[in-house]
């Protein structure tokens, strides 16, 4: 069961950012731990081929992919051959796809939070930082899977040990059932995927990720941030330089964030 803990203080969202253990074995200060923020408290852990294809998902998955590497492959032909490369390129430009995004910087989640694409809205409800322990959902693991993390002494699945084990997500499918998933770390194709630190899980056909976390997982929590801290926040990450200009590097990333630091707040 996850616990949820309620952040109506900056020094408690400071004391989420700082949770990093002593390790007897490497005498370093590390973390297992990987957040995903969401801007709305009723927002569900959901992926985006769930929301845009709703219980049809599982018989449309096939058909999106197949056509986004139809028309995809000119550009990058190293997409072909490898159904989770394509599924976290497609995820990368907007794509609907199974991947649920997570970043290993809690200041990256927290941006994540803290905004809205209307501005208004910041102070109307509370938002939410997921955080999962990464060693306790490998536990979760077939034992084929964790023994391939084991012989590679890696802590995060890259793409090519996913694919030398489950090719394509049909078989994934069946290895996983509902009751584990895989968490793994994107090629590095695009400074945003970099300078937003991001792992994506890939979740089964058929789990619902919080009845998973919740029937899983101890370590897992819930973290509401409630509303009247939100742009006290906000202000403390743009210190702290972390900002669309960041997060999503180029003119895009750039715009988005002036109009945020310029936006005026309604009385």
């Amino acid at each position: 069961m996850y616990k949820t803990i309620e952040l109506d203080t900056l020094e408690s969202v400071i004391q989420l950012v700082s949770e990093q253990e002593f390790s007897d074995k490497t005498k370093r200060h590390r973390s297992n731990f990987m957040y995903h923020g969401l801007s709305n408290i009723s927002f569900e852990l959901t992926t985006s081929l769930q929301r845009n294809c709703k219980q049809l998902y599982p018989e449309l998955e096939s058909s999106i992919l197949r056509n986004f590497t139809k028309y995809a492959l000119a550009e990058y032909p190293w997409l072909d051959g490898s159904v989770w490369k394509q599924m976290i390129l497609g995820q990368h430009h907007g794509l609907p796809t199974r991947l649920l995004d997570w970043t290993y910087s809690p200041l990256t989640a927290l941006h994540f939070a803290t905004t809205e694409n209307n501005l208004d809205k910041m102070g109307r409800h509370d938002c939410v930082v997921w955080k999962i322990d990464i060693e306790e959902i490998h536990t979760t693991l077939p034992q084929k899977y964790y023994d391939v993390l084991h012989n590679e002494n890696a802590l995060i699945f890259t793409v090519e040990m996913l694919d030398k084990i489950a090719h394509d997500a049909a078989k994934y499918d069946r290895d996983m059932g509902t009751d584990s998933m895989v968490i793994i770390e994107p090629p590095s194709i695009d400074p945003r995927i970099i300078n937003q630190y991001s792992y994506f899980s890939v979740v089964p056909t058929g789990m619902s990720v919080e009845k998973f976390l919740a029937e899983n997982t101890k370590n897992t929590v819930k973290y509401v941030i409630k509303k009247e801290l939100r742009w006290r926040i906000r202000d403390m990450l743009d210190q702290l330089n972390i900002n669309e200009r960041t997060v999503y590097p180029g003119l895009d990333g750039l715009s988005r964030w002036l109009a945020r630091h310029y936006f005026v707040r309604s009385e």
